[in-house]
């Protein structure tokens, strides 16, 4: 069922579940935008390189890498200060990254050249660039750190890495323009959404083997406008929530049976998501209408709608001192 969003705004000691911060990514305004997590509210917004989208923190928190697209960089940035201390080689259009388990090695995405770079965050040198499909754009690695993957917009395929050699071992179809993926369950499984296909392919880690695929039905929204992009599980792992572009809405998906249970309506054309620290909040990045739609999560509803820059695209939380990662 569809939920209206909630303008109205509860006391804050509802909401304050959780410290910390939701770091996002504003697309046309080469900023990223800092909301704290117990008052729902904008408190700093830092300049970065062009076009910033994809983010990630290092393991203890103390460094924030950036895609810096426009820019051919991977900047990286000590939170605190909002400095950026240096760049990291990236190769062309840095898209979207994920840090290994090591802490230490960066797998890239490089749109315009077909391919992944793998670069180490201490000497900032490339170790590896890894031949892929045509628009790179999603990367994920297994929790135990062996496998990388890399998804293809237009080959419409995800690359599976293995991080001791650097090279391929599988290839496998999605549907068309994949996006994001996600090892899930532990690394038993990985997603992979496919925007323009509209769907999420499940695959078994061990095999390769696909062996589900989800599909979306927006009640009153054509079938083209429904997108699904990015996905975050609940710890747990039961539940998945999938961000479907822009047909405003996310999708919560029964992780077990892969069943669509509920959509939830948040702002215009919504692309990535984060959880507080204990996941009863969720924060979407809606870029066209410039604003995250916080989500409570057990209710399943939006609670608020927080306005940040130019068409936010990439979030991340990080921690209050003292509070669970």
């Amino acid at each position: 069922m569809r939920h209206a969003i909630v303008f109205a705004l509860m006391a804050a000691p509802a909401f304050a579940q959780g410290q910390g911060e939701i770091w996002v990514t504003n697309e046309k305004d080469d900023t990223v935008s800092v909301i704290d997590v117990a008052t729902m509210e904008v408190t700093r917004t830092i300049p970065t390189g062009e076009r910033p989208r994809g983010l990630t923190f290092s393991h203890d928190f103390s460094r924030l890498y950036i895609c810096a697209s426009d820019s051919d960089a991977v900047q990286v940035m000590d939170p605190e200060t909002g400095e950026i201390l240096h760049d990291l080689p990236s190769g062309e259009d840095p898209e979207q990254f994920v840090l290994h388990p090591d802490d230490r090695r960066l797998y890239i995405a490089n749109e315009d050249d077909a391919i992944t770079t793998v670069v180490d965050t201490e000497t900032r040198k490339v170790i590896a660039q890894i031949d892929v499909g045509i628009e790179p754009e999603g990367m994920a690695v297994s929790p135990d750190g062996r496998i990388a993957i890399t998804t293809s917009e237009t080959t419409n395929m995800a690359h599976w890495i293995d991080t001791e050699t650097q090279t391929l071992f599988a290839n496998t179809l999605v549907d068309a323009r994949p996006r994001h993926a996600e090892f899930v369950k532990e690394g038993t499984e990985l997603w992979v959404s496919s925007e323009i296909g509209g769907t999420i392919t499940v695959f078994d880690t061990a095999t390769q083997a696909e062996t589900a695929k989800i599909g979306f039905e927006v009640a009153g929204v054509h079938p083209d406008r429904v997108q699904p992009v990015g996905f975050e599980l609940t710890a747990d792992g039961s539940t998945a929530f999938v961000a479907l572009g822009p047909s405003n809405h996310v999708a919560v998906v029964n992780a077990r049976s892969f069943e669509v249970e509920d959509y939830i309506l948040v702002g215009r054309r919504v692309w990535h998501m984060a959880f507080n620290a204990d996941r009863s909040l969720l924060f979407t990045t809606n870029g066209v209408s410039g604003d995250v739609t916080v989500i409570d999560v057990a209710a399943r509803r939006p609670l608020k709608t927080i306005k940040v820059g130019r068409f936010p695209w990439g979030a991340a939380f990080r921690p209050a001192q003292g509070d669970p990662a």
